[in-house]
């Protein structure tokens, strides 16, 4: 296996805002992901998104022209499952989201219920309603654990921004009183994941992010090393304001993706 600069082996690469904007890819995201193919440096797609499966990810970049597979990608959804599974094998859970959790919960032998489960797990869930809230408030006051797949506040959108996970989280701690088990970034779980997942050290992997105040805090927190690609919610712009809010700084600055793949794989592909 190929020793890159700073010792890294593996990279684990975010989505949106890294590798494209909804449905359009950004430019250079198809050559990065070529050339690490071409160089045999081993990778990841991560993404905080709970709501598809990997297979629909993996279809999402492939029909922008970024090449994907389903084993190569890792959700929160995911991880979440497998989190779950590993503590609590075979529980009962209520699920409140979307396809992609509720195939991962399943996928990890996980009971599917709407009564008295051991644990709660949260996502994005767009027909989240008033009901949905008292039902996992009494759930959780019940004494069900309470798993979040992502704390994300807002989500992109083609029409704009959207309430995330962490939004309708927000709503379930409220009537609760109780702080859920944080799965995705910034919190380490999701990384640990797909790190076990490439068989490496942390501190052999990096991330390559848009986002300081997740992705690189994530890898932070991971102990990784850190790439941010100046593609999406970080720009040169905010980044001062930005480094100073989130108490993290990258180990590698990049304007854009042709500057990440060079940096990674040289500038002779």
């Amino acid at each position: 296996m190929r020793i890159l600069p700073k010792g890294w082996k593996a990279y684990l690469i975010d989505l949106d805002g890294t590798l494209y904007h909804g449905p359009k890819m950004i430019p250079g995201a198809d050559d990065l992901i070529s050339a690490l193919r071409a160089k045999r440096i081993p990778f990841l797609f991560v993404t905080n998104n709970s709501s598809r499966t990997p297979e629909e990810v993996a279809a999402h970049l492939e029909a922008m022209g970024i090449s994907a597979r389903a084993e190569e990608v890792c959700t929160s959804a995911v991880a979440a499952a497998k989190s779950i599974a590993k503590d609590r094998p075979g529980c009962k859970v209520a699920a409140i989201g979307e396809a992609g959790l509720t195939k991962a919960l399943i996928e990890a032998g996980l009971q599917l219920t709407s009564e008295e489960p051991d644990v709660v797990v949260q996502g994005i869930d767009r027909q989240f309603t008033y009901e949905t809230l008292t039902q996992a408030a009494r759930w959780i006051r019940g004494g069900a654990h309470y798993v979040l797949t992502n704390p994300d506040l807002l989500l992109p959108s083609q029409e704009g921004l959207m309430p995330g996970a962490g939004t309708l989280s927000v709503a379930i701690q409220a009537a609760t009183g109780v702080k859920p088990v944080v799965i995705g970034k910034p919190a380490a779980p999701l990384m640990d994941f797909a790190i076990a997942r490439l068989g490496l050290k942390a501190l052999e992997v990096a991330v390559i992010g848009d986002n300081l105040h997740t992705d690189i805090a994530a890898g932070v927190n991971a102990g990784c090393g850190t790439i941010l690609t100046l593609t999406g919610v970080t720009t040169a712009d905010n980044l001062p304001d930005f480094v100073k809010s989130s108490g993290v700084s990258a180990d590698v600055l990049c304007r854009d993706l042709a500057e990440v793949r060079a940096w990674i794989c040289g500038s002779n592909l």
